[in-house]
C-alpha cells in the first residue's frame, strides 16, 4: 500500500489550486484589478508549491520508478505532463488578458488534476510495491527537498496586496465593482474545504468573496478562524434551502 500521506497532500495541493483558479475565472469577465491580483496570486503559488512539488519528484520517486519495467513508459509521460505544467505557469505569468488567464488556469487546474490522479492509482502502488524500494525513504527525501518553512503565503501576499498583478502578468484593469463568487455546491467534497481555502488566500485585504455552499457551513467557518484567527468578516446573504451564500470580507 502506498504511504496515504502523500494522497492526502496531493488533494490538498489540488484543492488549493482550484481554489485559485475559481477566484479567476470569476473575476476574469471584467479585466479588473482583482483578476489581476488573482491571476498573480496563481503564479504566485504554482512557483511556491506546484512547481517545487513536480522538481522534487524528478529528483526522488521518478528516477526510481522510471528503472522499473512497468513504469518506464508512465514516467515519461509523467515528465511531459511536467513540462506542460510549467508551460502553463509561463503563460499565466505573461498574458495581457484575464480572460486568457482563466482559460489557461483551468487548463492548468484539469491537467494537473489528471497528473495527480496517475500519481496516486499507478505511480505510488508501483513504487510501494516494487522490492528492495523504500517508498516512505522517497517520499522523506521528498519533504526533505521541499523544506517545510513558514515562508508559504509570503508570495501570495505581496502579489495579493500589491495591486493589479504585482508584476507577475499583464491582465488587470480599473477597480473592481463587483464582488467574485465561489459556489461549491458542485466541487467534489474531498477538495472542496481545500478549494474555498486557495481562494481565500487570493482575496486582498479589504475585498471580499461570496461564498455559494449546499448547506450551512459552519464546519468550513471554523476552520477559517482557526487558520486565520479574526482575518475574515462573515454576513449570511441567504440562508437555504438550496443554497447558503455568505460574503467574507478579508479585513
Amino acid at each position: 500500500m502506498a504511504d496515504r500521506s502523500v494522497e492526502v497532500h496531493h488533494t490538498q495541493l489540488a484543492g488549493d489550486l482550484a481554489g485559485r483558479v475559481a477566484l479567476l475565472v470569476a473575476t476574469a469577465e471584467h479585466e479588473t484589478a482583482a483578476a489581476g491580483r488573482a491571476c498573480a496570486e496563481l503564479v504566485a503559488f504554482c512557483d511556491r508549491d506546484l512547481l517545487p512539488h513536480a522538481a522534487a519528484e524528478e529528483e526522488t520517486l521518478y528516477p526510481v520508478a522510471h528503472d522499473l519495467p512497468a513504469a518506464r513508459l508512465l514516467i515519461d509521460g509523467m515528465l511531459a505532463e511536467h513540462k506542460r505544467l510549467a508551460a502553463l505557469v509561463d503563460a499565466l505569468r505573461t498574458t495581457g488578458s484575464a480572460v486568457q488567464a482563466a482559460a489557461d488556469g483551468r487548463a492548468l487546474q484539469v491537467l494537473f488534476e489528471e497528473h495527480l490522479e496517475k500519481e496516486n492509482a499507478l505511480v505510488l502502488p508501483l513504487l510501494a510495491g516494487a522490492p528492495d524500494v523504500s517508498l516512505s525513504g522517497l517520499l522523506a527525501g521528498m519533504h526533505e527537498l521541499l523544506g517545510h518553512g513558514e515562508e508559504h503565503g509570503t508570495a501570495a501576499e505581496a502579489a495579493t496586496t500589491a495591486g493589479g498583478c504585482g508584476g507577475a502578468c499583464g491582465c488587470g484593469g480599473s477597480d473592481d465593482t463587483d464582488v467574485p463568487e465561489l459556489d461549491v455546491r458542485d466541487v467534489p467534497h474531498a477538495i472542496r474545504h481545500a478549494t474555498v481555502f486557495g481562494a481565500l488566500a487570493a482575496v486582498p485585504s479589504g475585498q471580499s468573496l461570496v461564498l455559494v455552499a449546499p448547506h450551512d457551513p459552519l464546519p468550513l467557518l471554523g476552520q477559517i478562524e482557526d487558520r486565520h484567527p479574526g482575518a475574515f468578516a462573515v454576513e449570511y446573504l441567504q440562508r437555504g434551502p438550496e443554497a447558503w451564500r455568505l460574503l467574507l470580507t478579508h479585513r
